[in-house]
């Protein structure tokens, strides 16, 4: 099994980091993730300028592109034998509807187009509380090793979001659930021309049982989407 590693935070973000600690001891790897932070591009492409590519390592090349952007040279030119896509690990919660904005999805998304399997992996964040990024590594470790090998039909991908616990409380519950439909607060403050957005993303609606209730609830909320998300 060879998997791409990859994110919309940079290469050099915590998040990664962690995601590597999980999947550490589960076959080949190639980090192939943007040079800078992309967080919220969606499936932005480059195709109006060239690429570059730093190959730091031997499995870590840092590109200066969007995630999908990394996916696409990851799959074509860097590992063409590729099992999966793991992307993440998100700081920040890609639930429901952040399926169109978030890049972190958006890479998982390019790999199903490809036919490749994905899983795309967020950690919620609790009013920009600090991060525990070696307790997320040890639930990642844990979802990663249901879901690199569960069935998958193609033209889907798993999307996986981790709750934020307080230090001493026992790991979550791992769910199964669907992704909610509900809109993210749209909300500015104004200032003479200038629209500030202030929406508050722990306010925002959510249908009980979906993957932003589950999360919110303090449980590890999975949801397989599709390509057309």
């Amino acid at each position: 099994m060879t998997l791409i590693l990859t994110n919309d935070d940079g290469i050099d973000a915590p998040g990664i980091q962690a995601l590597l600690k999980a999947v550490n001891g589960k076959e080949g790897f190639i980090i192939a993730a943007p040079k800078d932070h992309q967080s919220g591009c969606g499936h932005q492409v480059t195709t109006n300028r060239p690429i570059q590519v730093q190959r730091r390592s031997a499995h870590e090349y840092a590109i200066a592109g969007t995630p999908v952007d990394c996916v696409r040279i990851a799959l074509t030119y860097i590992c063409q034998n590729v099992s999966f896509v793991v992307s993440g690990i998100n700081a920040g919660g890609n639930m429901g509807v952040d399926a169109y904005i978030s890049g972190t999805i958006a890479a998982v998304r390019e790999a199903a187009i490809h036919g490749i399997p994905g899983i795309a992996i967020s950690h919620y964040r609790k009013s920009k509380l600090n991060v525990d990024w070696d307790v997320a590594a040890r639930w990642t470790a844990r979802v990663l090793d249901d879901l690199l090998n569960y069935p998958l039909k193609p033209g889907t991908f798993w999307n996986v979001n981790l709750p934020h616990l307080l230090p001493g409380e026992p790991d979550p519950e791992v769910v199964f659930c669907q992704p909610c439909t509900k809109p993210l607060p749209v909300n500015y403050r104004i200032e003479g021309d200038k629209f500030y957005y202030v929406g508050e993303y722990a306010k925002r609606e959510h249908t009980p049982g979906s993957d932003v209730d589950t999360c919110f609830s303090g449980k590890i909320a999975v949801t397989q989407l599709t390509i057309n998300c």
